[in-house]
């Protein structure tokens, strides 16, 4: 039991809030409590909280005053009792998150220093958010996990960002020490293109391929335990032979502004040591994230041409088993949780404390097994 003094609090909507698209969120603050002296302070809505919130957020949208985003429409007030050295606010994806924070009364005077990571902001959709960028003002340090976002975003708000790419918990989707058999042979999650997906239906009819896909949207459904959630999903991932990608809401140009970015699929495919079919996203997150051999085998977005690659492949067993070996092993070594939250405190000049070294040996013996199973 750590009975240190917590140095860092992290905001945390794990009490209310439960899609599946937070799973990954939720997953990397029990990865900071396990490397760190952190705990967790729990937000809490209000009476009335879906149509407070709401509300709320369709005023921001248009307060010339830009004042309101500093509001508490929906939420309880939550009061910090102790003193920290870090304060983290960690908002994966929707900007109207920001409207959590100001539950939090007078957080600066408790918080040496502050930090907001979003995971996905394009850089495109900044100019729409001029009454919402006053709420970033107010952090020490902003970490976008886009790296096409920083200097945009940087310039909109005058404050100092980073990019921080996403991450897994490599410990639990890796495969080691005892990979099962990959009964799963092509693994689809979320939404995929739709001459893929036919493509692929058309190949599970004809040759009796196990073809694993979602029928309804996934990210958007309640989890009823995100560690159960995550851990179904590793072991499925794990018993996958291929695996899609695609590039973050690929096919959807307006909402991108042609702006490519990857997303959780790369990270949580390489850790599970899939075989990762689908397109590379030509930017420098891939560029320096999975800058080794068959990172991604590339296929045709409209699947013309994926039953060719999968017999290609098939007849190319040792090929197939390195790639899931690489795959499997870099990740251990760079998409770990640890490392994000290490870079975290490098930003703030935090120094890492003891627990974080015991979790990078244990990923770097895993690594070992996997690079020699």
């Amino acid at each position: 039991m750590n009975l240190r003094k917590p140095r860092i609090c992290v905001l945390t909507a794990r009490g209310f809030s439960h899609n599946a698209f937070m799973g990954g969120a939720y997953e990397a603050q029990d990865i900071l409590l396990d490397i760190d002296d952190a705990e967790l302070v729990y937000l809490k809505p209000g009476r009335a909280y879906q149509l407070r919130q709401s509300t709320h957020s369709r005023l921001v949208w248009h307060d010339f005053t830009r004042t309101l985003v500093f509001a508490n429409m929906a939420f309880e007030p939550v009061r910090l009792t102790k003193e920290y050295d870090l304060l983290v606010a960690y908002l994966p994806c929707h900007i109207d998150h920001l409207l959590q924070i100001s539950s939090v009364r007078r957080w600066k005077d408790h918080c040496q220093t502050s930090i907001c990571w979003i995971d996905e902001l394009y850089a495109s959709y900044i100019p729409k958010l001029k009454y919402w960028l006053p709420a970033l003002k107010q952090f020490d340090h902003i970490v976008v996990g886009y790296s096409g976002t920083v200097a945009a975003l940087a310039e909109a708000i005058k404050r100092p960002c980073h990019w921080l790419p996403s991450g897994v918990d490599a410990i639990r989707f890796s495969p080691s020490p005892r990979p099962p058999d990959r009964v799963i042979d092509v693994y689809s999650m979320g939404r995929s293109a739709e001459g893929l997906h036919r493509a692929l239906l058309e190949l599970a009819a004809k040759n009796g391929i196990f073809y694993l896909y979602d029928t309804f949207e996934t990210s958007l459904t309640n989890m009823n335990d995100y560690r159960q959630h995550r851990d179904m999903l590793a072991n499925i991932m794990k018993r996958s032979r291929y695996f899609l990608v695609a590039p973050a809401k690929a096919g959807l140009p307006e909402a991108t502004g042609n702006q490519i970015e990857l997303g959780y699929r790369y990270y949580e495919g390489s850790a599970a040591g899939t075989v990762m079919l689908g397109q590379i996203p030509y930017c420098e997150t891939f560029n320096r994230m999975f800058n080794w051999q068959d990172a991604v085998v590339e296929i045709q977005a409209d699947g013309s041409d994926v039953a060719d690659v999968i017999s290609m492949l098939a007849g190319q067993p040792e090929r197939l088993m390195e790639i899931s070996r690489r795959n499997a092993v870099e990740a251990l070594l760079r998409h770990d949780w640890a490392y994000r939250w290490k870079k975290i405190l490098d930003i703030v000049g935090i120094e890492p404390a003891p627990q974080l070294e015991i979790r990078e040996n244990r990923l770097k013996l895993l690594a070992e097994q996997a690079g020699n199973g």
